[in-house]
């Protein structure tokens, strides 16, 4: 009885939400339409936005993102660049470069050509695959470009790989492997095992790659979320880690380190220089470092940033 009344009050803010949002009608025309209140129409289109039964995409170009884009293009020789607006309130949010990125997801996965996205992990690429619109393509693949298994045995809450088959029907090739194996030698023996190689022989064949860009500070995401640990942290930075894709350290060059955690990563190493379509997805001051060393590297080909972050960028 209780999910029924949940999927009735869902109908009711969706409803209320295209009346108000699509429809054009005031919350006052909407009470008298359903036949409820002007409070609980008001609270049936903040359901809807709160559930996010509808969403919102900005269609017109403001000028100066696309100038930033266009030098971003030009200076480091991108074959995809697109610059959002900023939030003043919130500027590590991720939530305008998810916007875009979803955009992009959903452009590649509308074709009925059977094509193949490769996915790293982190909040950007989460939260874009949360707003990719549900589609039909059992023909797709999705593979994942890292193993997702910390230290301790448990998964990251940001893997996306089963979230985006779940919204397309696609197959989906997850990476079964611990983020870092006790040894290169471990590391060398379990990348050879049959599923595994032909989890890398797909993404070798990816159409497009979507990853994040972390840097190498004491705030790491890739120590926030337990897959190294703090000792290794700080070997890598020691080393010149300034920035990692899918893990892969690197240094303010935007060249891979031989050695540190990158000989005990599972993860598919970027290309060098990238040639698949390779879109970074980053935002923020602190990674400012990270995403101008891989540009320059070469180790993606593509960025989704907001107008400070590509400011910050240029100005380097």
């Amino acid at each position: 009885m209780a999910a029924e009344n949940d999927k009735s009050r869902l109908d009711d803010a969706a409803r209320a939400g295209w009346l108000y949002f699509i429809a054009g009608h005031t919350q006052d025309e909407i009470a008298k339409m359903l036949q409820v209140s002007r409070a609980s129409a008001q609270r049936l289109v903040s359901l809807c936005l709160a559930e996010r039964l509808i969403t919102f995409r900005l269609e017109h170009p403001i000028a100066a993102c696309m100038e930033l884009a266009a030098r971003l293009k030009e200076r480091f020789d991108l074959a995809h660049c697109e610059v959002v607006p900023a939030d003043p309130a919130a500027p590590q949010a991720t939530s305008g470069i998810a916007e875009r990125c979803a955009n992009l997801l959903d452009a590649t996965l509308r074709s009925e050509t059977p094509v193949i996205v490769a996915l790293g992990t982190g909040r950007a690429v989460r939260a874009a695959v949360e707003r990719v619109t549900p589609i039909d393509r059992p023909n797709h693949q999705i593979v994942s470009l890292v193993g997702n298994i910390s230290a301790d045995g448990s998964a990251s809450f940001y893997d996306t790989v089963g979230r985006l088959a779940d919204r397309t029907g696609a197959r989906h090739y997850p990476m079964p492997l611990p983020f870092l194996m006790s040894s290169e030698d471990e590391r060398n023996k379990m990348v050879r095992i049959e599923p595994i190689a032909k989890v890398k022989a797909v993404a070798a064949k990816a159409d497009l790659r979507l990853v994040g860009i972390g840097q190498m500070d004491q705030k790491a995401q890739v120590h926030i979320d337990g897959f190294v640990t703090r000792d290794e942290l700080f070997e890598m930075m020691r080393l010149g880690a300034i920035g990692e894709i899918t893990g892969w350290a690197y240094d303010s060059k935007g060249r891979l380190l031989k050695t540190g955690t990158n000989k005990r990563l599972t993860s598919i190493p970027p290309e060098v220089p990238a040639k698949t379509t390779t879109i970074a997805a980053a935002v923020g001051a602190a990674k400012v470092p990270a995403i101008a060393a891989a540009l320059n590297g070469g180790l993606v080909n593509g960025l989704i940033t907001d107008e400070t972050t590509a400011r910050a960028i240029l100005e380097r």
